[in-house]
């Protein structure tokens, strides 16, 4: 077990050393999502297609958000499957629920942003 001195030092680390931290995470995420590779040139074509039709300020923030809500779930699924598989190393069917309920999410997530970009485009390729 850590002792009291390494717990608290691991919750007084400085601040440049959390934003380090958030790097590696980034990081440890890149490496770790397989469908991070899915989802980056998805949004590539979204970005080219939003300057192709020209879209409104509105109409960027929409789609600049439902692709931040996909990537953020994306890594907070992530970051449930590695505590997962940490603390569940073995098969249990509650550790399989809650990787496919953090998996749900994402899922949700994309639908949310098909939609978003369904109401944005559509119109302007008809």
């Amino acid at each position: 077990m850590d002792s009291q001195k390494e717990i608290k030092a691991w919750r007084e680390v400085k601040k440049s050393e959390r934003f380090m931290n958030a790097f590696r995470g980034l990081h440890v995420f890149g490496k770790t999502t397989r469908n991070l590779y899915i989802h980056i040139p998805v949004a590539l074509v979204v970005i080219f297609f939003g300057f192709y039709f020209n879209v409104s300020s509105f109409e960027w923030i929409a789609l600049v958000f439902s692709i931040g809500f996909v990537v953020i779930t994306e890594a907070i699924n992530t970051a449930i499957e590695i505590d997962i598989d940490l603390t569940s190393p073995e098969y249990h069917p509650f550790a399989r629920d809650t990787k496919d309920v953090a998996a749900a999410a994402v899922l949700l997530a994309v639908f949310t942003a098909v939609i978003v970009g369904l109401i944005i485009f559509l119109p302007k390729i008809f």
